[in-house]
């Protein structure tokens, strides 16, 4: 249903951590006019752990208005909630999001029964078009394989963000649940791979600073050519390494910040990117030509 480059965009705030909605309309004529195949508003790169339900709504709202058409919006809506979940699903599709983007229960660390309850649950309470997200490292909370498969006969859940960077398990998905649901990397260093193996796509962080190069190099791996995609990915290599020299948005909202795109504002418990690492993050920034 979905393909290629999904960034996933991350929510520019003022100092004090206020929404920013006229940086967020300049982040999406940015990715519109690069060709970015699909925009992912409020997941984890967005900061959703620390916006309210009403500014979650309103953020998912304005980025479907923003977007207007011209790239489809997927929503982050998952929490360790289920009814949470259910309400933030229904105000997305509510506010016109083409799917939502189901992040696996967190802290309270629930079976692989209880997942499947839970994302059948959210399946059930909402028509729109659902992605599953598994990303035990950020979770504590692991989506195996044998639970997938049983999740991809439920008509509405499309797809699943595998952000483990185990390519053994995305081809074991791909072959398992490939003709019923679609496979995306959540992790940009193994993405490539992924799509040459049969994956749809990717949901990037790298793609929020070079969103060109992430739609050009997506495409060449879908087609099957490896030497194209390769080529560019390994100017991408010190972003999709270095955007993770501290926990995920700090680098990448620096990072947009070094290149003029957005204020520097992030939520408390997240600071601003160490001193320490500017040179690293910066000079990863112009070997990738984000930044001369």
């Amino acid at each position: 249903m979905f393909h290629g480059s999904m960034v996933a965009l991350v929510t520019p705030m003022r100092e004090g951590g206020a929404v920013d909605f006229d940086e967020m309309q300049r982040l999406v004529e940015f990715h519109v006019a690069n060709d970015t195949d699909a925009i992912v508003a409020v997941g984890t790169t967005g900061e959703s752990p620390t916006l309210s339900e009403a500014e979650h709504c309103e953020v998912i709202r304005r980025v479907v208005e923003m977007a207007a058409g011209r790239a489809p919006v997927i929503a982050g809506t998952g929490s360790n909630s289920t009814q949470e979940a259910i309400a933030l699903t229904r105000c997305a599709m509510a506010a016109g999001a083409d799917a939502c983007l189901l992040v696996t229960p967190y802290y309270n660390k629930p079976t692989q029964e209880g997942l499947y309850q839970h994302f059948k649950a959210i399946a059930e309470a909402v028509a729109i078009p659902q992605i599953l997200y598994n990303v035990p490292g950020r979770t504590a909370c692991d989506l195996l394989p044998e639970t997938v498969e049983r999740l991809s006969h439920i008509s509405n859940i499309v797809g699943i963000k595998e952000a483990t960077g185990d390519l053994d398990r995305a081809r074991a998905l791909i072959d398992n649940c490939g003709e019923r649901l679609d496979v995306y990397s959540g992790d940009d260093a193994t993405a490539m791979e992924l799509m040459l193996a049969g994956g749809k796509g990717v949901i990037s962080v790298t793609a929020n600073l070079m969103p060109r190069a992430m739609h050009d190099m997506c495409a060449a791996a879908q087609r099957g050519d490896r030497a194209a995609a390769e080529s560019i990915n390994q100017r991408l290599l010190p972003l999709h390494r270095d955007l993770y020299v501290e926990a995920n948005p700090i680098p990448v909202k620096w990072a947009l910040h070094e290149m003029g795109l957005i204020s520097p504002g992030i939520r408390l418990p997240l600071t601003v990117l160490s001193e320490n690492h500017h040179d690293m993050v910066r000079r990863a920034l112009r070997e990738s030509g984000a930044l001369q």
